[in-house]
Protein backbone atom coordinates (compact mmCIF):
# COMPACT_ATOMS: atom_id res chain seq x y z
CA UNK A 1 0.00 0.00 0.00
CA UNK A 2 1.42 3.38 -0.98
CA UNK A 3 1.69 6.28 1.47
CA UNK A 4 -0.81 8.28 -0.59
CA UNK A 5 -3.35 5.43 -0.50
CA UNK A 6 -2.96 5.06 3.25
CA UNK A 7 -3.51 8.77 3.78
CA UNK A 8 -6.63 8.65 1.60
CA UNK A 9 -8.07 5.79 3.69
CA UNK A 10 -7.29 7.62 6.93
CA UNK A 11 -9.04 10.74 5.66
CA UNK A 12 -12.11 8.74 4.64
CA UNK A 13 -12.36 7.05 8.03
CA UNK A 14 -11.83 10.32 9.91
CA UNK A 15 -8.68 9.01 11.59
CA UNK A 16 -6.83 12.16 10.57
CA UNK A 17 -8.04 15.57 9.55
CA UNK A 18 -6.53 18.22 7.31
CA UNK A 19 -5.80 21.55 8.97
CA UNK A 20 -7.12 24.64 7.25
CA UNK A 21 -4.46 26.52 5.33
CA UNK A 22 -3.17 29.49 7.28
CA UNK A 23 -2.76 32.99 5.89
CA UNK A 24 0.76 33.23 7.34
CA UNK A 25 2.88 31.96 10.18
CA UNK A 26 2.36 34.90 12.56
CA UNK A 27 -0.99 36.18 11.25
CA UNK A 28 -2.72 32.86 10.80
CA UNK A 29 -6.11 34.08 9.57
CA UNK A 30 -6.61 36.53 6.72
CA UNK A 31 -7.21 39.90 8.40
CA UNK A 32 -10.36 41.87 7.84
CA UNK A 33 -10.72 45.48 6.80
CA UNK A 34 -12.40 48.56 8.26
CA UNK A 35 -14.91 50.15 5.91
CA UNK A 36 -13.35 53.56 6.69
CA UNK A 37 -10.33 52.46 4.64
CA UNK A 38 -12.47 52.60 1.48
CA UNK A 39 -14.86 55.30 2.69
CA UNK A 40 -14.87 57.28 -0.58
CA UNK A 41 -15.37 54.18 -2.69
CA UNK A 42 -18.17 52.93 -0.41
CA UNK A 43 -19.92 56.31 -0.58
CA UNK A 44 -20.13 55.99 -4.38
CA UNK A 45 -20.59 52.26 -4.99
CA UNK A 46 -21.22 49.79 -2.16
CA UNK A 47 -21.54 46.62 -4.29
CA UNK A 48 -18.45 47.47 -6.36
CA UNK A 49 -16.41 48.17 -3.24
CA UNK A 50 -17.44 44.86 -1.71
CA UNK A 51 -16.32 43.14 -4.92
CA UNK A 52 -12.96 44.89 -4.62
CA UNK A 53 -12.52 43.69 -1.04
CA UNK A 54 -13.41 40.13 -2.00
CA UNK A 55 -10.88 40.23 -4.85
CA UNK A 56 -8.17 40.96 -2.27
CA UNK A 57 -9.10 37.73 -0.50
CA UNK A 58 -10.66 39.59 2.45
CA UNK A 59 -14.01 38.30 3.70
CA UNK A 60 -14.28 39.99 7.12
CA UNK A 61 -15.39 43.63 7.39
CA UNK A 62 -15.93 46.08 10.21
CA UNK A 63 -18.49 48.64 9.09
CA UNK A 64 -18.28 52.09 10.65
CA UNK A 65 -21.17 53.30 8.46
CA UNK A 66 -24.02 51.75 6.50
CA UNK A 67 -23.26 54.09 3.57
CA UNK A 68 -26.88 54.93 2.80
CA UNK A 69 -28.08 51.33 2.96
CA UNK A 70 -30.39 49.77 5.49
CA UNK A 71 -28.92 46.98 7.59
CA UNK A 72 -31.09 44.53 5.63
CA UNK A 73 -29.85 45.81 2.27
CA UNK A 74 -26.21 45.70 3.35
CA UNK A 75 -26.57 42.19 4.79
CA UNK A 76 -28.02 41.00 1.47
CA UNK A 77 -25.07 42.44 -0.46
CA UNK A 78 -22.64 40.74 1.92
CA UNK A 79 -24.42 37.38 1.75
CA UNK A 80 -24.43 37.46 -2.06
CA UNK A 81 -20.63 37.64 -1.97
CA UNK A 82 -19.89 35.33 0.93
CA UNK A 83 -18.66 38.25 3.05
CA UNK A 84 -19.13 38.78 6.77
CA UNK A 85 -19.63 41.85 8.94
CA UNK A 86 -18.16 40.88 12.30
CA UNK A 87 -18.15 44.33 13.91
CA UNK A 88 -20.55 47.26 13.65
CA UNK A 89 -19.19 50.71 14.47
CA UNK A 90 -21.60 53.31 15.80
CA UNK A 91 -21.42 56.60 17.70
CA UNK A 92 -21.23 57.28 21.42
CA UNK A 93 -24.53 59.17 21.27
CA UNK A 94 -26.18 56.21 19.54
CA UNK A 95 -25.38 53.70 22.29
CA UNK A 96 -26.37 56.26 24.90
CA UNK A 97 -29.62 57.49 23.35
CA UNK A 98 -30.95 54.86 20.92
CA UNK A 99 -29.59 51.47 21.96
CA UNK A 100 -32.60 49.51 20.69
CA UNK A 101 -32.05 50.71 17.12
CA UNK A 102 -28.35 49.82 17.27
CA UNK A 103 -29.05 46.36 18.65
CA UNK A 104 -31.65 45.71 15.96
CA UNK A 105 -29.22 46.68 13.18
CA UNK A 106 -26.52 44.52 14.76
CA UNK A 107 -28.89 41.54 14.74
CA UNK A 108 -29.72 42.03 11.07
CA UNK A 109 -26.05 42.41 10.12
CA UNK A 110 -25.17 39.25 12.03
CA UNK A 111 -22.28 40.83 13.89
CA UNK A 112 -20.53 39.59 17.00
CA UNK A 113 -19.24 42.99 18.12
CA UNK A 114 -20.59 46.52 18.42
CA UNK A 115 -18.00 49.24 18.90
CA UNK A 116 -17.62 52.99 19.12
CA UNK A 117 -14.60 54.94 17.91
CA UNK A 118 -14.12 57.58 20.61
CA UNK A 119 -15.63 59.47 23.52
CA UNK A 120 -16.85 62.96 22.55
CA UNK A 121 -14.58 65.58 24.10
CA UNK A 122 -13.67 69.22 23.66
CA UNK A 123 -10.69 69.30 25.99
CA UNK A 124 -8.15 66.85 27.39
CA UNK A 125 -9.56 63.77 29.06
CA UNK A 126 -10.54 64.11 32.71
CA UNK A 127 -11.49 61.52 35.34
CA UNK A 128 -15.04 62.87 35.31
CA UNK A 129 -15.35 62.44 31.54
CA UNK A 130 -13.95 58.91 31.71
CA UNK A 131 -16.22 57.92 34.59
CA UNK A 132 -19.30 59.17 32.74
CA UNK A 133 -18.25 57.18 29.67
CA UNK A 134 -17.64 54.07 31.79
CA UNK A 135 -21.20 54.32 33.11
CA UNK A 136 -22.57 54.53 29.55
CA UNK A 137 -20.36 51.62 28.43
CA UNK A 138 -21.42 49.39 31.30
CA UNK A 139 -25.10 50.11 30.71
CA UNK A 140 -25.01 49.52 26.97
CA UNK A 141 -22.60 46.62 27.30
CA UNK A 142 -25.07 44.83 29.55
CA UNK A 143 -27.87 45.43 27.04
CA UNK A 144 -25.65 44.17 24.22
CA UNK A 145 -24.63 41.03 26.07
CA UNK A 146 -28.26 40.19 26.79
CA UNK A 147 -28.82 40.21 23.00
CA UNK A 148 -25.74 38.12 22.27
CA UNK A 149 -23.24 40.85 21.35
CA UNK A 150 -20.00 42.17 22.84
CA UNK A 151 -19.52 45.91 23.12
CA UNK A 152 -16.03 47.30 22.50
CA UNK A 153 -14.44 50.71 22.88
CA UNK A 154 -11.83 51.80 20.32
CA UNK A 155 -9.11 53.93 21.90
CA UNK A 156 -8.34 57.16 20.09
CA UNK A 157 -5.23 58.48 21.84
CA UNK A 158 -6.52 61.15 24.18
CA UNK A 159 -7.31 58.58 26.89
CA UNK A 160 -3.64 58.10 27.72
CA UNK A 161 -3.36 61.20 29.91
CA UNK A 162 -1.37 60.44 33.09
CA UNK A 163 -3.60 59.59 36.05
CA UNK A 164 -2.63 58.24 39.46
CA UNK A 165 -0.12 55.44 38.87
CA UNK A 166 -1.02 54.98 35.22
CA UNK A 167 -3.25 56.66 32.67
CA UNK A 168 -6.91 57.52 32.27
CA UNK A 169 -7.13 54.54 29.94
CA UNK A 170 -6.14 52.32 32.87
CA UNK A 171 -8.83 54.06 34.90
CA UNK A 172 -11.42 53.38 32.17
CA UNK A 173 -10.60 49.68 32.14
CA UNK A 174 -10.90 49.51 35.91
CA UNK A 175 -14.29 51.23 35.83
CA UNK A 176 -15.78 48.99 33.14
CA UNK A 177 -17.12 45.49 33.71
CA UNK A 178 -15.11 42.97 31.65
CA UNK A 179 -18.25 40.90 31.17
CA UNK A 180 -19.89 43.80 29.33
CA UNK A 181 -17.08 45.92 27.91
CA UNK A 182 -14.22 44.85 25.66
CA UNK A 183 -11.71 46.99 23.80
CA UNK A 184 -10.50 47.49 20.26
CA UNK A 185 -6.86 48.52 20.12
CA UNK A 186 -6.00 51.01 17.43
CA UNK A 187 -2.27 50.32 17.28
CA UNK A 188 -1.32 53.75 15.92
CA UNK A 189 -3.52 55.65 18.39
CA UNK A 190 -1.83 53.63 21.12
CA UNK A 191 1.73 54.12 19.86
CA UNK A 192 1.61 57.85 19.03
CA UNK A 193 0.54 58.89 22.56
CA UNK A 194 3.70 57.20 23.82
CA UNK A 195 2.39 53.76 24.77
CA UNK A 196 3.86 50.42 23.75
CA UNK A 197 1.00 48.41 22.17
CA UNK A 198 2.68 45.05 22.91
CA UNK A 199 3.16 45.96 26.57
CA UNK A 200 -0.46 47.13 26.87
CA UNK A 201 -1.71 43.87 25.37
CA UNK A 202 0.37 41.92 27.88
CA UNK A 203 -0.93 44.09 30.72
CA UNK A 204 -4.57 43.46 29.78
CA UNK A 205 -4.51 40.10 27.98
CA UNK A 206 -8.25 39.47 28.36
CA UNK A 207 -9.69 42.93 27.63
CA UNK A 208 -8.84 43.51 23.96
CA UNK A 209 -11.11 41.72 21.48
CA UNK A 210 -10.47 43.64 18.25
CA UNK A 211 -7.48 45.40 16.66
CA UNK A 212 -6.95 48.04 13.99
CA UNK A 213 -3.77 47.38 12.04
CA UNK A 214 -2.59 50.85 11.03
CA UNK A 215 0.97 52.13 10.57
CA UNK A 216 2.34 55.66 10.78
CA UNK A 217 5.03 57.20 8.64
CA UNK A 218 8.52 57.38 10.06
CA UNK A 219 9.32 60.79 11.51
CA UNK A 220 5.78 61.61 12.63
CA UNK A 221 6.01 63.01 16.16
CA UNK A 222 4.28 61.47 19.16
CA UNK A 223 0.88 63.00 19.90
CA UNK A 224 -2.32 62.11 21.73
CA UNK A 225 -4.64 63.97 19.35
CA UNK A 226 -5.73 60.80 17.53
CA UNK A 227 -5.25 62.17 14.06
CA UNK A 228 -2.66 62.52 11.31
CA UNK A 229 -2.44 63.61 7.70
CA UNK A 230 -3.80 60.98 5.32
CA UNK A 231 -0.42 60.62 3.62
CA UNK A 232 1.13 59.66 6.97
CA UNK A 233 -0.90 56.42 7.03
CA UNK A 234 1.52 54.05 5.31
CA UNK A 235 1.84 50.42 4.24
CA UNK A 236 2.16 48.09 7.23
CA UNK A 237 5.78 47.36 7.95
CA UNK A 238 7.11 50.58 6.40
CA UNK A 239 6.33 52.86 9.33
CA UNK A 240 7.14 53.13 13.02
CA UNK A 241 5.20 50.16 14.45
CA UNK A 242 7.05 47.02 15.53
CA UNK A 243 4.48 44.65 14.05
CA UNK A 244 6.13 41.34 14.96
CA UNK A 245 6.17 42.37 18.64
CA UNK A 246 2.57 43.64 18.54
CA UNK A 247 1.19 40.61 16.75
CA UNK A 248 3.06 38.13 18.95
CA UNK A 249 1.53 39.84 21.99
CA UNK A 250 -1.90 39.84 20.34
CA UNK A 251 -1.71 36.08 19.77
CA UNK A 252 -1.34 35.63 23.54
CA UNK A 253 -4.29 37.90 24.23
CA UNK A 254 -8.06 37.71 23.66
CA UNK A 255 -7.93 39.58 20.31
CA UNK A 256 -10.47 37.87 18.06
CA UNK A 257 -10.42 39.96 14.88
CA UNK A 258 -7.74 41.99 13.11
CA UNK A 259 -8.78 44.73 10.68
CA UNK A 260 -6.54 46.66 8.32
CA UNK A 261 -7.29 50.37 8.59
CA UNK A 262 -5.49 52.52 6.04
CA UNK A 263 -6.45 56.20 6.12
CA UNK A 264 -4.37 57.15 3.08
CA UNK A 265 -5.92 58.34 -0.18
CA UNK A 266 -3.74 55.64 -1.74
CA UNK A 267 -5.35 52.88 0.33
CA UNK A 268 -6.40 50.85 -2.70
CA UNK A 269 -2.74 50.52 -3.69
CA UNK A 270 -1.48 50.11 -0.13
CA UNK A 271 -3.86 47.47 1.23
CA UNK A 272 -2.56 44.66 -1.04
CA UNK A 273 0.99 45.59 0.01
CA UNK A 274 -0.02 45.47 3.68
CA UNK A 275 -1.61 42.06 3.16
CA UNK A 276 1.60 40.79 1.52
CA UNK A 277 3.64 42.09 4.46
CA UNK A 278 1.41 40.43 7.06
CA UNK A 279 1.52 37.16 5.16
CA UNK A 280 5.33 37.29 5.08
CA UNK A 281 5.70 37.51 8.87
Amino acid sequence: MTRATLLFILLLTGTVTVRAQHFGKLVQKTPGIVSYTLRESFSKDVPGTLDKIKAWGITDIEFSSLFGKTATELRALLDQRGLNCSSYGVSYDAIDQKPDSILQNAKVLGVKYIRIGSIPHQTKATPELIQKAADVFNRFGKQAKEKGFMFCYHNHGFEFQPYENGTLFDFLLKQTNPDYVGYEMDVTWTFLPGQDPAVLLAKYPKRFRLMHLKDVEKGVAHSDKGGMANAQSVVLGTGQIDWPAVLKAARKSSVDHFYIEDESRAAEEQVPQSLAYLKSL
